[in-house]
C-alpha cells in the first residue's frame, strides 16, 4: 500500500506500492479447443509464424477452427522456406516482399485479418502497410510510436485491434485503471510508485503492459521516470 510522502519521517522508509506484471502466453490443445462456427471461420494470416508467440497464435487459429493462410513473414531462414503449423506448410518470406505477397493474398482472401508478432522495430511500419492495403489487423507486438500507430489506423480508418496485452483478465484491469485516471485525476499526487515486471528473457522491449500502467499513474498525479 502507499503512504503520503509528506507524513513520512527522515528514518522511515516510504512505503512502496509495488505492480509484478507477468506477459504469459496461454496455449491451448487442438483436442480441446472449441470449434468455431462456421460464419465465424475467417481466414487469419500471422506475422509472424516463427516467433513462440506468432507460432502459439496460429496453432489457437487453427484450433479454433479458423483458416489458417499459408504465408507469414521473418527475415529468420527456416528449411525449404517453410514451417509446419499443425500439419500445414506455411510458407515464409522476406519482410521485404511483404507488399507484394499480402496484396496478391489479399485478392485470394477477401475476408482477411492479419494478427502481427513481429518485433518492436516493425510495428510502425507494418502497421502502415496493413493500412495502406487495408487489411484489418490486430497488433499484438509492442514497441514502436504508439500515438503515430493510434494516428496511422485512425486516418486510414481501418478496423484494428491494438493492446500492449491480449489477456482478457488485464485488458480488464487497464481499462479500469484508465476510467480511474479519468474521473480521479490527480488522485494520487504525493504517492511514490514502482512497477516491477516480469516476462520472457527473450522479449526485447520494456513490458507494454507496464508502460501503460505507469501512463494511468501519471494522470494520477504520480511522478514517475520510466528510465529509472
Amino acid at each position: 500500500f502507499c503512504a503520503p510522502i509528506g507524513t513520512a519521517t527522515p528514518r522511515r522508509r516510504l512505503p512502496v506500492a509495488m505492480l509484478s506484471v507477468t506477459n504469459a502466453v496461454a496455449t491451448q490443445s487442438r483436442e480441446s479447443a472449441p470449434a468455431a462456427p462456421r460464419k465465424l471461420s475467417f481466414p487469419i494470416l500471422v506475422n509472424s509464424c516463427t516467433g513462440k508467440m506468432g507460432k502459439s497464435v496460429a496453432e489457437a487459429a487453427v484450433s479454433a477452427g479458423l483458416q489458417l493462410v499459408p504465408v507469414s513473414f521473418s527475415a529468420i531462414e527456416v528449411p525449404d522456406g517453410k514451417l509446419n503449423i499443425c500439419d500445414r506448410d506455411i510458407h515464409i518470406h522476406d519482410p521485404s516482399e511483404s507488399e507484394r505477397i499480402l496484396r496478391s493474398i489479399a485478392k485470394d482472401y477477401p475476408d482477411m485479418i492479419v494478427v502481427d508478432y513481429t518485433v518492436p522495430d516493425a510495428v510502425n511500419a507494418n502497421a502502415e502497410l496493413y493500412c495502406k492495403l487495408g487489411l484489418p489487423f490486430v497488433m499484438g507486438t509492442t514497441g514502436g510510436n504508439r500515438q503515430l500507430l493510434n494516428k496511422t489506423v485512425q486516418d486510414a480508418n481501418v478496423y484494428a485491434v491494438i493492446s500492449p496485452q491480449m489477456g482478457k483478465q488485464v485488458v480488464a484491469f487497464l481499462a479500469a485503471m484508465e476510467i480511474m485516471a479519468e474521473k480521479f485525476p490527480g488522485a494520487f499526487a504525493g504517492y511514490k510508485l514502482e512497477v516491477m515486471e516480469s516476462h520472457q528473457a527473450t522479449k526485447l522491449d520494456v513490458s507494454g503492459t507496464a508502460k501503460a500502467v505507469i501512463s494511468c499513474f501519471q494522470k494520477l498525479g504520480v511522478s514517475f521516470d520510466l528510465n529509472e
